[in-house]
């Protein structure tokens, strides 16, 4: 039997596999930090299953996460104070579609207060009001403004893009008619997590276009802004929780009639090229998402347009994270930079 010899070809490929294994690693799914952790190990104690193994109905009544952030705050005896001294108020905003429901979130004082229209994530699918109850009222407290929670019809049941026409309903009548509950119109933002970070984008996208009164600012948490789901964030987060790879082509499929849908500029806001003039804007995103690269590119873009950005990855942390303040540090970080971000907005119109 002959000895057994390395050719350089072999060895080429010896090297070839290190590499590979060396970028494989790179791209490995970071690590949540411990509280972080502990939110998602709650998630999966409430029996909670990724998006993309549920039917629609299953998944509108499962824990979410923010059921599980409330548990670990029950757990940990921590107080719902001062949040909770914001007072709320349920409304219905008038729209073809037979009315939208909404919520009014407003903070201790004499106003006339600025104004926020918030609107809820999950990918225009599931969740609402009460799952997205922590953010608006966060933000209320924070920026002493009102803050108008925004309901919109969802998918199945009524495809794209019956929320984007939702929402800019919904923002036009708050425009009009927020003098009646002590806000302030000529101080306006619009705020959105997820597909609603999607929705306000487009909101202060569409108020350019027809050009009516503008919001200040747009606070844009992990928003839903591209169609490629290879990007290097999907890439490394195909298998997070609680939004995967999977669980984003189930909301696709589910929010759409067809995957070309997804070109529309109205999804694919990273394929615009109409930018520029557009509100100031914050974006947030969550290391550990499949859409952090979305918003990356999204706020890259903006920057490339001349629109003023402030962007800040938060590491450790998941999709979902934001409203996670009382448990997440990272979460109240990032709530301080968006209540700092729009109060300095609401200040400089004085």
């Amino acid at each position: 039997m002959r000895p057994f010899r390395h050719s350089p070809l072999m060895a080429a490929a010896a090297t070839f596999a290190l590499l590979s294994v060396g970028s494989s690693l790179a791209q490995e799914m970071a690590k949540p930090v411990p509280e972080m952790q502990a939110v998602l190990d709650k998630l999966q104690a409430l029996e909670s299953k990724p998006f993309s193994t549920l039917s629609v109905p299953e998944a509108r009544t499962q824990a979410s996460p923010a059921d599980a952030a409330h548990a670990v705050q029950w757990d940990k005896r921590i107080s719902s104070n001062p949040e909770a001294k914001v007072t709320t108020k349920d409304i219905t905003i008038p729209s073809e579609a037979g009315g939208l429901a909404a919520r009014v979130y407003t903070p201790e004082g004499k106003g006339p207060f600025p104004v926020v229209v918030y609107y809820h994530g999950g990918g225009w699918v599931v969740a609402d009001l009460n799952t997205y109850d922590s953010s608006p009222r966060a933000l209320s407290l924070g920026a002493k403004a009102i803050v108008v929670s925004v309901e919109y019809r969802h998918a199945p049941e009524h495809k794209f893009p019956a929320a984007h026409e939702d929402a800019w309903t919904a923002y036009k009548w708050v425009v009009e008619n927020i003098h009646d509950m002590n806000g302030n119109s000529d101080k306006i933002a619009v705020a959105g997590e997820s597909a609603g970070g999607n929705l306000a984008a487009n909101v202060a996208l569409m108020a350019k276009e027809m050009k009516t009164k503008m919001p200040l600012h747009q606070l844009l948490v992990y928003p839903v802004a591209g169609n490629d789901m290879t990007t290097a964030s999907y890439t490394e987060n195909a298998q997070a929780k609680p939004l995967g790879k999977a669980d984003m082509e189930w909301f696709v499929k589910n929010a759409t009639t067809s995957m070309d849908q997804t070109k529309d500029p109205r999804i694919n806001l990273n394929g615009r090229s109409d930018l520029a003039g557009v509100a100031p804007a914050t974006v947030i995103l969550a290391q550990i998402d499949p859409l952090r690269s979305d918003g990356e590119t999204f706020a890259a873009k903006l920057k490339e347009a001349g629109v003023p950005v402030d962007l800040k990855v938060y590491d450790g942390v998941t999709h979902e994270f934001f409203g996670m303040g009382k448990v997440v540090p990272q979460a109240k970080q990032a709530m301080d930079m968006a209540v700092a971000d729009l109060t300095a907005a609401f200040n400089k119109a004085q």
